[in-house]
């Protein structure tokens, strides 16, 4: 029996989701997901395969899962039907018919992550889905130079939660850099914001928030630029201290290798 494959774009507010990845007894993305294309095909002998498994409230601008079907689909239809029907904070963006070929995880050749964070006045209450608040002033001068430490290939063993016996804690981040927020705006966002952007082809689990969490404790004086460097060489695997909080972490975007 052929099988078919299709590639679909979508994105969603994660801030009432305990992540991507399905969990019992637990309100996920992807358990809501499967939900829904149960309902539309009628059916549930399908599978769906993320490129990414996003922590508990953090969203997605754009992010991508294969659904793998034994019958052919609409896509167009199936777009429509897909949007009609899923909750208000999820939104498929497009559905592409691939081969057998395409693999999701490993031509997921490029991910970018987004962390919208403020200091010093409190948020309004309404930005808690988007940005994370630090009481504390910030020097962000220095956090600007801290984040460009994490650019190039290094030994993040230090920046990884739980690994297990297969972690490959070498990576490469292509972009590390902190940036004044023009991207996302609202009434109730603060004056200033910022945005902590990182990209690279893949991150351990908690990597971006301890990432963030290193940058923030420098930014208050609690590291410096050579401890950050230190952290990087291998020559512990004692865990940085802190992870930054959820909300504020948004997957911006996945590039595909479809070739």
């Amino acid at each position: 029996m052929k099988n078919y494959y299709y590639l679909i774009e979508f994105q969603y507010l994660g801030f009432r989701y305990h992540g991507w990845q399905k969990q019992p007894e637990l309100k996920t993305v992807q358990g809501m997901v499967e939900k829904t294309v149960n309902y539309v095909l009628g059916y549930n002998t399908f599978k769906t395969l993320s490129a990414s498994r996003t922590d508990a409230m953090v969203s997605a601008n754009q992010s991508a899962f294969e659904l793998f079907l034994r019958e052919p689909i609409d896509a167009d239809r199936m777009l429509e039907d897909l949007n009609i029907n899923l909750p208000p904070d999820i939104r498929a963006l497009s559905i592409q018919e691939v081969d057998q070929k395409f693999n999701i995880i490993q031509h997921a050749k490029e991910k970018e992550y987004l962390y919208l964070f403020s200091f010093g006045q409190k948020n309004h209450p309404f930005c808690a889905p988007f940005m994370t608040y630090v009481s504390d002033n910030l020097n962000i001068n220095l956090m600007k130079e801290g984040a460009k430490i994490f650019e190039g290939t290094h030994d993040f063993r230090r920046y990884c939660y739980k690994p297990t016996e297969f972690t490959k804690y070498n990576r490469s981040i292509l972009v590390s850099e902190i940036v004044p927020n023009d991207l996302y705006t609202a009434s109730f966002f603060p004056s200033e914001s910022f945005i902590y952007r990182v990209k690279g082809s893949g991150f351990m689990r908690h990597q971006i928030r301890i990432m963030m969490e290193t940058l923030f404790r420098l930014g208050k004086g609690e590291l410096s630029l050579e401890e950050i460097r230190e952290s990087l060489t291998g020559s512990t695997s004692e865990l940085m201290n802190g992870v930054a909080p959820s909300s504020g972490l948004m997957l911006h975007g996945v590039h595909f290798d479809k070739d």
